[in-house]
């Protein structure tokens, strides 16, 4: 009796001894293999743009067939932001980009442009792939897998290329008469002042006048927005200088408080050198903005503090299916709440 209790107790040993060995090499391999695949494969951001160039694939480092492009419509500041959204989505999925030629002569008289154009005949004869962008980055546009893809639409959304915004900026480099006439105008107005900040102030009226109220259910910026915008500025920095930009001019010069002696009126009423325009309010130090794509653009190349006015759209406009706060202003940015009580009493 005792020896088989010995035998059974041996016996129970042995197994628990074997479970031991086999538990321990069981979590061996598993961490092995879980360390080798977090290791191996692990799942980069999808906003982590292939370091290679446009024509080459990021993962094979071979020639990609293929073209993708993407339509030239509106004004500058609309044509800038479909341009960094077609570089952008092309390098992000390892296609080669091309502009048309009707960007192409919108851009070039200002830029110096490196995306090569496509001819017309050759844009006539490729069976295109159309695909319509929103004004906002989405996981769709990071797995595109056509070779031949014409995009539609005017996104210039911030969302697109955040993460390659110096190369944004660099692809929107000034012709150099450009630059020198920015440079030598600030310089002017300079005068005696010892630790001068240029702070580009851009108002944009024209035909959103009539659009933003009736259409959008939107306000323009007024007086009070400028002087609380300039205010932030005169508080922060010791020789401010105001350089306004506007397609509206004369509603500037009455409604924008010059007593100061900082304030200055640039360009003409009728925005007939939107390239010249955005040069000067890019060699700003910062920027104030009002509304639209332009205002947008010339805050982002400035590349200094921006005010924008914010929430300036009605909550139940339809406008906002097309246009998100959010997608369009910069994080870093400052927003200042609009003053909808003009459109309250109305009815919409």
């Amino acid at each position: 009796m005792s020896l088989q209790m010995t035998w059974c107790s041996q016996r129970r040993t042995i197994i628990l001894a074997l479970f031991s060995f086999l538990g321990v090499v069981s979590i061996s391999y598993y961490y092995h293999l879980n360390h080798q695949f977090t290791t191996d494969h692990q799942v980069q951001p999808l906003t982590n743009f292939p370091d290679k160039p446009k024509n080459v694939h990021p993962m094979t480092n071979s020639l990609v067939e293929g073209a993708w492009t993407i339509n030239s419509q509106s004004r500058l500041g609309n044509q800038l932001g479909e341009y960094a959204a077609l570089y952008a989505l092309a390098r992000i999925n390892g296609r080669p980009a091309y502009i048309i030629p009707e960007m192409f002569n919108f851009l070039s008289p200002f830029f110096k442009i490196r995306l090569p154009q496509l001819h017309a005949s050759v844009i006539k004869r490729i069976k295109w792939k159309r695909f319509k962008l929103n004004n906002w980055m989405c996981e769709e546009y990071n797995h595109i897998t056509e070779k031949y893809v014409y995009f539609t639409g005017t996104p210039f959304s911030w969302t697109f290329f955040y993460n390659i915004r110096d190369e944004i900026r660099r692809e929107f480099t000034f012709h150099d008469f450009l630059i020198e006439e920015a440079n030598e105008y600030l310089e002017k107005l300079k005068g005696s002042r010892k630790n001068v900040t240029y702070i580009g102030v851009h108002v944009r009226r024209g035909d959103l006048i009539t659009i933003m109220p009736n259409d959008w259910k939107g306000v323009l910026a007024d007086k009070h927005y400028l002087e609380k915008a300039m205010r932030y500025f005169r508080d922060k920095y010791e020789e401010p200088v105001f350089v306004v930009v506007s397609n509206g001019m004369q509603w500037c010069k009455e409604n924008i408080n010059t007593s100061k002696g900082d304030v200055y009126f640039s360009g003409d009423s009728n925005e007939s050198s939107p390239g010249k325009d955005l040069s000067l309010l890019s060699h700003c130090n910062h920027t104030i903005m009002t509304v639209g794509s332009f205002g947008i653009w010339a805050g982002f190349l400035a590349g200094g503090e921006v005010i924008y006015l914010d929430k300036h759209i009605l909550p139940n406009s339809w406008f906002h299916e097309i246009f998100h706060f959010n997608a369009s202003y910069l994080p870093e940015w400052i927003g200042i709440p609009a003053d909808l009580s003009p459109l309250l009493s109305v009815k919409h």
